[in-house]
């Protein structure tokens, strides 16, 4: 396992943009964002894989922009006040050929960063 450390969040109004970082203990070759908003599941928000290759949800498409380098991270524009949730990077020990917006392929998860957009 590795250990991952979420920051960048913070209070925006809509509109503003906030970057996001997370460091990881290890190498992994295979990275994501989730967030879960109070009262609602976790979902997926962007995926990527060592060779740069990204997914997103739909929601934030054209809005959000993740890349992996030293760090994973989430830059993210024209907020909106549903984007407002905690913001929790996962890693997977094996590549994939695809990046995963799937929960159950992540073993190892952050603590979370909290986003709020007013």
């Amino acid at each position: 396992h590795v250990q991952l450390v979420e920051s960048g969040g913070g209070s925006v109004q809509g509109g503003g943009s906030l970057t996001l970082s997370c460091t990881a203990s290890g190498y992994r070759p295979s990275m994501a964002w989730f967030r879960q908003a109070p009262g609602k599941e976790r979902e997926a928000v962007a995926a990527v894989i060592n060779d740069g290759t990204t997914d997103y949800v739909d929601s934030v498409k054209d809005r959000f922009t993740v890349s992996l380098n030293t760090s994973l991270w989430l830059q993210m524009d024209n907020l909106i006040p549903e984007d407002t949730a905690l913001y929790v990077c996962a890693a997977a020990s094996s590549l994939r050929l695809w990046p995963s917006l799937k929960a159950e392929d992540y073993h190892d998860w952050g603590r979370g960063t909290q986003v709020t957009v007013s």
